[in-house]
């Protein structure tokens, strides 16, 4: 017989009288996701630990193939790196003063593995336990700033503010609701001081934009490389995806027009699946509060996405949407505009942040990018080589041109491509700058 209440909450399950097919097992996509997560839940980590991985792994160094080598070498060069980054927050906190925070009260979600006591632990293995979280607090910042930069800094800014408070934390949460609180608070001091809100793109004089209306320019948004997510949030199943479909870069911009605590109440409930009383204790506010706030959130968001889901949300890409990358690279490669131009919708948008260039309809980007391929062109860029890659579980490609008269392909652009719904056309391509190309493991140079 089927369980009449949910395993995570223990709320009654929908009723299923005259209804067929498989009962739901949870009552909500939210108590969902939190019980996979739960499931996927890491060992902890210790410094101790790392250093024996790192040892074991290089011990098993030996001469062999190519391809083995390297795959042993790359996991080695994982670990170490994971130790670096351990060493080198052991090393910031300990040059750290105390200064305590109210303590964190809210309690983790039903299942969760709760660590040692924060205030036991020393440099090295608060370091360790800051490693193990930062991936998803890293996500968690980004979702609310947009900002892949700014994202990195506040997992510092986080982890920095976790130990010089750790006397308050009196263990009532455990170490994850904590380190989430104080993040959350980091992220709005700073969207607090830079009072930023989505603008117009205007028309740039001498350039024909299209007759679209003009997009949305954030600014500061950045892509967030699929590499980086936690284990978790790339291996969510698609019917718990809605923490990984906040993370798409049509949502992500549209929560950047949310006030500051409505971004965060919309994340915290709708992305991390808090409930609205976790919700209140980590924004230090009142449930009736949280809940005001996230209906007032919810249509809001909707207001800045375009049509129904299916226009926006990216599905996982299609073996024929890989293709179509294939052959977009390829015609890129080849110079061949008429290739590339037969793969965009008629509609497409190109924007560029944070460059003022946008471009909406097909007619209105190749006029655009005809001069730069054009080798008989005085104003020809060079010849142009591309790596694929993921970004916001979206499929991107980096860019790389040689310049006439050099020998070497540099870092050009780097974009993130949306497919129409349904289709292997490409509808949107958000271009951005260079500088992010080693976050998502891709060379500044061929």
């Amino acid at each position: 017989m089927a369980a009449e209440v949910c395993p995570v909450c223990d709320k009654p399950l929908a009723a299923r009288a005259g209804r067929t097919g498989r009962g739901s097992v949870y009552c909500s996509a939210a108590c969902r996701q939190k019980a996979y997560r739960a499931r996927r839940q890491p060992e902890a980590l210790t410094a101790q630990g790392l250093i024996d991985e790192v040892g074991r792994r290089a011990g098993q160094l030996v001469p062999q193939p190519p391809e083995a080598l390297y795959a042993h070498v790359t996991e080695l060069a994982s670990s170490v790196a994971q130790l670096k980054r351990v060493a080198r927050m052991a090393r910031d906190t300990a040059a750290e003063p105390r200064d305590p925070l109210p303590p964190a009260t809210a309690a983790e979600p039903s299942g969760s593995v709760t660590p040692a006591p924060v205030t036991e632990l020393d440099e090295s293995d608060f370091a360790a336990l800051a490693e193990q979280h930062r991936r998803e607090i890293q996500v968690h910042c980004y979702r609310m700033t947009g900002s892949y930069d700014e994202a990195e800094d506040l997992v510092q800014e986080t982890f920095l503010r976790a130990w010089r408070a750790r006397d308050g934390f009196q263990g009532r949460a455990s170490a994850r609701t904590w380190l989430y609180r104080i993040a959350t608070n980091a992220c709005l001091d700073l969207l607090r001081r830079t009072a930023r809100r989505p603008q117009r793109y205007e028309p740039v004089p001498g350039m024909h934009h299209g007759d679209g209306e003009p997009p949305a320019r954030i600014t500061w948004l950045q892509p967030y490389p699929d590499e980086e997510l936690p284990v978790e949030e790339r291996e969510l199943p698609e019917e718990a995806g809605e923490s990984r479909e906040t993370l798409e870069l049509v949502l992500l911009a549209a929560i950047q027009h949310l006030p500051a605590r409505q971004r965060a109440v919309l994340v915290l409930r709708d992305a991390l699946g808090l409930t609205a009383a976790e919700t209140a204790e980590a924004l230090e506010t009142s449930v009736v509060s949280v809940n005001s706030a996230l209906q007032r959130a919810r249509p809001a968001l909707r207001a800045h996405l375009p049509g129904d889901r299916a226009d926006w949300r990216a599905a996982e890409p299609t073996q024929r949407q890989q293709a179509v990358l294939e052959r977009y690279m390829a015609a890129v490669e080849r110079l061949d505009l008429d290739a590339m131009t037969s793969m965009l919708t008629e509609d497409v948008v190109l924007t560029m942040p944070p460059n003022p260039f946008w471009f909406t309809g097909r007619d209105a980007l190749v006029d655009f990018v005809r001069v730069s391929l054009d080798p008989a062109s005085p104003a020809f860029l060079g010849h142009w080589r591309s790596l694929p890659t993921r970004a916001n579980g979206q499929l991107a490609v980096g860019n790389y041109v040689r310049r006439p008269g050099t020998s070497v392909f540099r870092a050009q652009v780097l974009d993130v491509l949306r497919f129409e719904a349904g289709g292997d056309r490409i509808a949107e391509i958000t271009s951005f700058e260079p500088h992010l190309f080693p976050a998502f493991g891709l060379p500044l140079r061929l």
